[in-house]
């Protein structure tokens, strides 16, 4: 069984559209599209509603008419205000499953999903949550802010409210149990720390304490990442080791990045496509 494994493509319609050719040409059985799915320029509140109704409900239709599994979570620069009608349109494709914070089984293997992020000094803040409750928060660029039905909700005091949320840790506590590890593969948005996964252009390293420790406790075949477009090229790393663990965060740059990854021989590459 292979897996097209991709991230963070931001409603770029070129890199959507070469999906099919791509599932195609690498006999995958399953794609799996790793958060931030939807377009980020612009304004979020009328593209990313026009992208989910329209082009992704079209998208998602192609895939299902194959009957090749489609999973996928959405993502932190895409607002949890249209959280319900992604999973409307999920909901009308058999072959199409949001998993995030969820779990479900294909031959023999089970894959769980998680979309939430450490904080980050960025002001949209719908999927950020503290790492554990030894996290110092980065400076931040301005107040909070949240989606809701009535445009931005501001958070003038982020660090106290961010505080009264599960953290990372406790989300991950939270997911459902695999029956097991060896046959799991976990699509987590955030990469994990000290594995060079995590490193953006300014050289921070950003990656969560609680998903490496996570990972290291519960040895699943496979992890998948992203979230730091550009850590691959930073680090020259874009898959790492904890144990017996494998990780990996493909990245996106220009060029189309994807990993095909073949779960019974645990074999896996990364690929550029120029779009």
């Amino acid at each position: 069984m292979r897996i097209l494994y991709f991230t963070d493509l931001h409603g770029d319609y070129k890199k959507y559209d070469a999906i099919m050719s791509l599932t195609e040409k690498h006999e995958a059985n399953i794609v799996i599209n790793g958060g931030d799915m939807l377009p980020k320029g612009g304004d979020p509140y009328c593209d990313q509603s026009r992208f989910i109704a329209d082009y992704l409900d079209n998208h998602f239709n192609l895939f299902n008419n194959k009957e090749i599994h489609y999973l996928n979570c959405l993502g932190n620069d895409d607002l949890r205000i249209y959280d319900n009608l992604f999973d409307q349109v999920c909901s009308k494709y058999p072959f199409v499953t949001n998993i995030s914070q969820k779990k479900i089984k294909i031959d023999g293997f089970e894959f769980i999903g998680m979309n939430w992020v450490v904080d980050y000094p960025f002001r949209l803040k719908d999927r950020c949550r503290i790492d554990n409750q030894e996290y110092q928060f980065e400076k931040q660029f301005g107040t909070g802010l949240l989606s809701s039905n009535f445009g931005y909700q501001e958070i003038e005091d982020w660090f106290s409210y961010a505080k009264s949320l599960p953290s990372i840790d406790d989300e991950l506590k939270g997911l459902p149990v695999p029956n097991n590890p060896n046959k799991t593969v976990y699509i987590i948005h955030m990469p994990p720390s000290r594995l060079g996964l995590d490193k953006c252009s300014h050289g921070a390293e950003v990656g969560s304490v609680a998903v490496f420790d996570f990972i290291e406790e519960q040895q699943p075949l496979f992890t998948l990442h992203g979230h730091i477009h550009e850590s691959p090229a930073m680090t020259g790393k874009w898959f790492n080791k904890i144990d017996k663990t494998i990780c990996i965060q493909p990245g996106q740059s220009d060029k189309m990045a994807y990993v095909v990854i073949d779960l019974e021989n645990n074999s896996f590459e990364r690929f550029t496509l120029n779009i």
